[in-house]
């Protein structure tokens, strides 16, 4: 039985991805080491990249790797480790309920890479993401009841909204903040992506005010995807702030009761959310989500 304090609990489940962050709280952990994982060096800590709003089913749980200078990026000399593996942990008692988790390494050609771990939880109640031969401290979560989440979530069906377009802004200015040009995916509306019975991405985020943690490389992944698969499912994007200094809270995020971002949504072409992406994904997680949703991607 593995032993968790309570004030371990607390301190990995203070932080929030809100607007505009790129890093949350500093988690770590720490066990055995796994035949499959690699290990951390010494002083490696885990930062958490996912916002607490998880409900029973699969859930998401990317982190990143820091030092005490600060997260590591690709462009330090630091090897990350090609695979890493986890267990979950109950804090309602104690116990490990998952073993052997591995995931590989995502995300090298973003700013900073990540490890997208995967695992099923069947019922509400707080846990903690434990890796094999880490540091010391645990990166603990909450899994919520379904209906304390408002955010659309994987298995509902897609809510329509008229995001701004190119052709009706909608009071939003700028109506995208990607650089140098804005991206292209302002054509339709999310009601109108909808109605064309394709699968959709629906990607709500602010790049300018997040240029490299989340929301920037997130979106230059979007667009590099949909490069690939052309007419086989619809792309659309809206800002978080309808104004340049960030001060005004878009609409999308009102309607989609957002309080994180950035989030992509992949929805198949009967409108039901097959994916939800949230705070850091590359191309392959892309790739991989639209392809459940139904699109040839080779």
């Amino acid at each position: 039985m593995l032993k968790i304090s309570r004030r371990r609990f607390i301190y990995g489940s203070a932080s929030a991805l809100g607007f505009g962050s790129a890093v949350t709280s500093l988690l770590a952990c720490g066990s055995s080491v796994s035949p499959t994982s690699q290990a951390l060096p010494d002083g490696v800590q885990l930062v958490q990249r996912f916002p607490q709003v998880l409900v029973p089913g699969e859930v998401r749980l990317p982190i990143s790797l820091a030092q005490q200078s600060g997260i590591i990026t690709t462009d330090s000399d630091f090897k990350f480790p090609q695979t890493l593996t986890a267990k979950i942990v109950d804090l309602s008692n104690d116990t490990v309920i998952t073993e052997d988790i591995s995931v590989a390494l995502h995300g090298t050609q973003i700013a900073i890479p990540y490890y997208p771990f995967r695992t099923t939880i069947e019922k509400p109640g707080n846990y903690m993401l434990v890796v094999d031969d880490g540091p010391q401290d645990g990166a603990a979560f909450s899994v919520l009841e379904r209906d304390q989440v408002l955010v659309p979530k994987t298995g509902d069906t897609m809510p329509s909204f008229d995001t701004p377009t190119f052709d009706n802004t909608r009071g939003v200015n700028p109506i995208c903040t990607h650089t140098p040009m804005h991206c292209p995916f302002h054509e339709l509306t999310l009601t109108e992506a909808l109605q064309l019975k394709v699968p959709v991405a629906y990607l709500i985020g602010t790049p300018a005010h997040c240029s490299t943690g989340t929301c920037a490389p997130a979106l230059e992944q979007l667009i590099s995807v949909a490069s690939t698969v052309g007419d086989r499912a619809a792309f659309v994007h809206a800002e978080v702030y309808s104004d340049d200094a960030a001060t005004i809270v878009a609409p999308a995020v009102k309607a989609f009761a957002m309080t994180f971002e950035p989030a992509l949504f992949i929805v198949d072409a009967n409108s039901e959310i097959v994916e939800r992406l949230d705070a850091v994904f590359d191309a392959q997680e892309i790739t991989e989500a639209l392809a459940r949703a139904g699109v040839a991607t080779s």
